[in-house]
């Protein structure tokens, strides 16, 4: 009798060295780790939001200023890293509100939990994103 039972799994600890390179994220999870990641990126660089926001519309110098700093940089940091970085907000902000917005659905709605919606929704997510901060990033370094 006990040689019909039916043999139980192994569970061992993994190798990160040669299990996680091979291991392969579904695409709900990078949603989920990158949910994670936007919101800290933009948490960190909340003292630069609020610079930015600061000199932007307290005087029309400190504007131009502010506009200097994009096109000309700052002592030796050049103004294409602060674009760079403004573009990194780009992405934080949009990612994670699209993320919310999918995490609100699912769960309010109890049918889009299932496995189908959640790679479905994530993939949108996740394209979406990544257009619009294409399209402002466009935008941002002047290509329109």
């Amino acid at each position: 009798m006990t040689e019909l039972a039916k043999k139980r799994p192994e569970f061992r600890n993994i190798n990160a060295l040669s299990d996680l390179p091979t291991y392969r994220l579904p695409a709900a999870g990078w949603v989920s780790i990158l949910h994670r990641v936007s919101g800290v990126l933009m948490f960190v660089l909340l003292p630069f939001i609020i610079w930015m926001f600061d000199k932007s519309i307290s005087s029309e110098y400190s504007f131009a200023k502010f506009r200097s700093v994009f096109e000309n940089g700052v002592g030796f940091v050049p103004g294409f890293f602060f674009k760079l970085v403004v573009l990194a907000l780009i992405w934080a902000y949009l990612h994670h509100f699209i993320a919310g917005l999918r995490h609100l659905w699912m769960d309010v709605s109890h049918k889009a939990v299932t496995k189908q919606f959640g790679t479905t929704s994530a993939t949108v997510t996740l394209v979406a994103s990544i257009v619009l901060t294409l399209a402002l990033g466009a935008k941002l370094f002047g290509l329109y």
